[in-house]
């Protein structure tokens, strides 16, 4: 049975600092499973629920070691909206980041961290997605991509092209999970961010992890030892994890 998408994973070198952070910067709260760890989700919610990706920051001893291709974009309702929110992003510690995006109507800043996101101009497409309009993965070829995570997640399509691939929650709610063809050339974005999976009640997790690599994924070690969860690279060579269940 396909997975859940339930959240986005940043690893940090202060995990509480930069929990913090986003949870701030998304009007979400914080809580931890443990030392090290910053669960940041909306007040209230109980995980998992496809209404929201929650955000979970990890502290690893190292972090320059890892890179992943994956960013947030954050929702604005108003052109006023838009420019309180980067304001106050600003006031909480993220920075302007240039990243040859030249003359757009978004802006693009870095959390404290150094992790680039995106803080969009309204757009009436993410009006009821909640604060995070979308987790966007930079990819070669988005068809691809699309057809890998359409199958890996519970996910639905809703637009393709050579360029842009755009997925959501069956359900109708939540952000999308878009993939973004890269230009050749372009300049690579910092980031350590990447998606965790998990499998729905009753399903295996060992057999999850088999059925993806039939669609393509790959077993991958980025040191994380003897733990609960499996590591894996998409099609592309991203890294996610598929979680296991308590």
């Amino acid at each position: 049975m396909p997975l859940q998408l339930v959240q986005v994973n940043f690893k940090a070198r202060d995990d509480s600092a930069l929990g913090r952070f986003w949870a701030d910067a998304l009007g979400w709260g914080v809580s931890s499973e443990g030392p090290g760890v910053t669960n940041v989700e909306p007040v209230g919610f109980v995980w998992p629920d496809p209404s929201a990706v929650c955000v979970d920051v990890v502290t690893v001893p190292d972090p320059e070691t890892v890179k992943y291709r994956a960013h947030l974009d954050l929702a604005t309702t108003s052109a006023a909206h838009q420019a309180e929110l980067v304001a106050r992003l600003k006031e909480l510690g993220a920075t302007p980041a240039d990243v040859g995006q030249g003359e757009v109507p978004w802006t693009v800043l870095a959390d404290p961290e150094g992790n680039v996101f995106r803080v969009l101009e309204p757009r009436e497409i993410y009006r009821d997605t909640g604060p995070i309009a979308a987790v966007v993965v930079d990819c070669a070829d988005p068809r691809a991509m699309a057809r890998f995570w359409g199958e890996a997640t519970d996910w639905t399509l809703h637009e393709v092209t050579d360029d842009h691939a755009r997925l959501r929650s069956a359900k109708g709610v939540g952000p999308y999970l878009e993939f973004v063809r890269t230009t050749p050339g372009m300049p690579t974005v910092w980031n350590r961010v990447h998606l965790d999976l998990l499998p729905y009640p009753g399903d295996d997790q060992a057999a999850e992890v088999a059925r993806l690599q039939t669609l393509g994924a790959t077993l991958a070690d980025v040191g994380q030892g003897d733990v609960s969860w499996i590591v894996l690279a998409d099609p592309e060579g991203n890294e996610f994890c598929v979680l296991g269940r308590a």
